[in-house]
């Protein structure tokens, strides 16, 4: 027997949901024959069989969210009269304990009336009172007391599940949106970040211009004008990595969450190429297929969140990148022009910088460049 566990699928996250198992216990499987499709931060991706074998086991359900070296699926081997041995390794990825990481459902809704009543073994309740948070499922952590002493009464416990009633069930953060909520947490706990706003005046461009091959193209001569914005930032050696290339992450929203494809070398490339390509993420995305390297190595990030709505905003740089550009609405606005009151277009700008490694004078020298870019008729 041989147990092949989840893998490295190489995209820094240590988990995976399981979307769909392509065989079942007792099938005959070829080697690279499609076992199951995992959901990822970056697309839905099949694993293939590394073994000529029956499946004797599966280990996780569709749905389940293994985390690396959980086991996935136990082998017998074509040709192989070994007994069931669960400790057995094989070609398995990772160290972790198995097992330790499936996730078969989210934890009981709690909630609670806007405070704590101190948590752990600081809670004051009646046996009769815990009973009842028990059979209502009400986490008693959450619940602010309203009885003598910071006693919590049988009323508080009977609020906070009307509470989470009206509020509806959990709803589990799965694929996508559970990968941004981890790649946004750490951001929160890593970047020192700092945002600065200007407007890039827009009223000489030709009719027709493409907003996003223009601001591409600003951002290259941001960085080159300012090349410490195009960095990679190690916290932990406390050192960065200026790169040569200009490989940008397009934020592409979608229902399932936010994507963040890469167009590489933009500095290099024509606006008709730049187009073709940027087409072709977008598709990609919308359909799932995108290749996750097509997702990875960014140096530089790019937020046209005005085509939604919206002036300003404080983007967030995800490490180990150091810098990224909102666009706002464009929008017509009065500005005085040789003293002189007149109608310009307007493109506003955000720009927030990772100030561990990013001065605050590389910023605003990065943004001028840009700026004087997106200024330009042509």
């Amino acid at each position: 027997m041989n147990i092949f566990k989840l893998p490295d699928l190489g995209e820094g996250l240590q988990e995976a949901e399981i979307v769909e198992w392509h065989v079942k216990e007792g099938d005959e499987v070829k080697v690279d024959q499609a076992l199951l499709s995992v959901e990822t931060a970056k697309a839905i991706v099949d694993i293939p069989s590394p073994h000529n074998g029956i499946i004797h086991k599966l280990y996780v359900d569709a749905g389940d969210i293994p985390l690396v070296g959980d086991p996935l699926v136990e082998f017998e081997l074509a040709g192989s009269d070994d007994k069931p041995a669960p400790q057995d390794q094989g070609t398995v990825v990772g160290e972790m304990e198995s097992g330790k990481g499936v996730i078969k459902e989210a934890p009981t809704a709690v909630g609670g009336s806007g405070g704590k009543s101190g948590g752990g073994g600081n809670i004051k309740v009646t046996p009769a009172v815990r009973a009842l948070a028990s059979r209502m499922k009400v986490d008693l952590s959450v619940v602010t007391p309203s009885g003598k002493a910071g006693v919590i009464s049988a009323a508080d416990v009977q609020r906070v599940a009307k509470i989470l009633a009206d509020a509806g069930p959990m709803e589990p953060l799965r694929g996508v949106r559970r990968a941004m909520a981890h790649i946004m947490t750490q951001a929160h706990e890593e970047v020192a970040d700092v945002t600065i706003c200007d407007d890039a005046d827009i009223d000489n461009w030709q009719a027709g211009s493409d907003t996003t091959l223009r601001l591409i193209r600003a951002i290259a001569v941001g960085c080159q004008a300012e090349p410490s914005l195009n960095a990679w930032y190690d916290g932990h050696a406390v050192g960065r990595r200026l790169r040569s290339n200009v490989d940008l992450g397009i934020a592409v929203d979608t229902a399932e969450g936010l994507f963040v494809p890469v167009l590489r070398d933009i500095a290099a490339r024509t606006p008709k190429d730049l187009r073709a390509a940027l087409n072709q993420v977008k598709a990609d995305v919308k359909a799932r297929t995108i290749p996750a390297e097509e997702m990875r190595g960014y140096t530089f990030t790019l937020s046209n969140f005005g085509a939604f709505g919206g002036r300003y905003a404080d983007p967030i740089v995800v490490p180990p990148t150091v810098a990224i550009l909102g666009a706002g609405r464009v929008r017509d606005e009065v500005i005085a022009v040789d003293k002189q009151a007149v109608v310009h277009t307007m493109l506003p700008l955000s720009l927030t910088v990772d100030h561990r490694c990013v001065t605050g004078g590389e910023a605003a020298r990065f943004l001028t460049a840009v700026i004087k870019d997106l200024n330009k008729a042509v």
